[in-house]
């Protein structure tokens, strides 16, 4: 699977630009799927809720499904957090997996970036930041930059950048 990450502090705006990314793919014919860092503790159950009294009661794994769709929930268990590679091993194959987050792993990432933020720019520091992605000009940024709002420029990038343009003419590797 190839991965690219979007990267940024918190109130950049990564969530928006992936959620409009992903039609600009999906329309394109290519299978993507999502990975979201979450920096604090998160759940997404519910307490009282059946699955939420399994992992209460110490299950290491919990399942929920229905006709529509499924969960699995890994309690890490006092367990380090899992690199980005461990968790990407659980999902199942497709052409793009787009990673919110995840700024510290090392994989090509665009940094999303708005100086109202009132954070540095990370390209600097970080050598797998390719490109960014900001709603102003940033001079003297020697890597490609984008208008935030340039859906087609950014995704053009990333099917070159991830050699994907064979899969949109037919090749057959998928």
């Amino acid at each position: 699977m190839r991965v690219f990450g979007l990267a940024g502090w918190s109130g950049s705006g990564k969530t928006t630009l992936l959620t409009r990314l992903l039609p600009a793919f999906i329309d394109r014919g290519l299978r993507v799927s999502t990975v979201k860092h979450a920096h604090h503790e998160f759940d997404i159950d519910q307490p009282g809720k059946d699955s939420w009294r399994h992992r209460k009661e110490g299950a290491t794994e919990v399942m929920v499904a229905s006709s529509q769709r499924w969960a699995l929930m890994h309690e890490h268990r006092g367990a380090p957090e899992p690199k980005l590679d461990t968790l990407l091993r659980q999902m199942t194959p497709v052409d793009l997996v787009l990673v919110e987050g995840f700024k510290r792993e090392n994989f090509p990432k665009l940094e999303v970036y708005r100086a109202s933020v009132g954070k540095p720019l990370m390209y600097r520091e970080q050598t797998d930041i390719v490109a960014v992605a900001s709603d102003e000009n940033l001079a003297g940024c020697p890597l490609p930059q984008f208008n935030i709002d340039d859906i087609d420029g950014i995704a053009g990038f990333i099917l070159e950048r991830c050699r994907l343009e064979p899969l949109l003419h037919g090749a057959t590797d998928r």
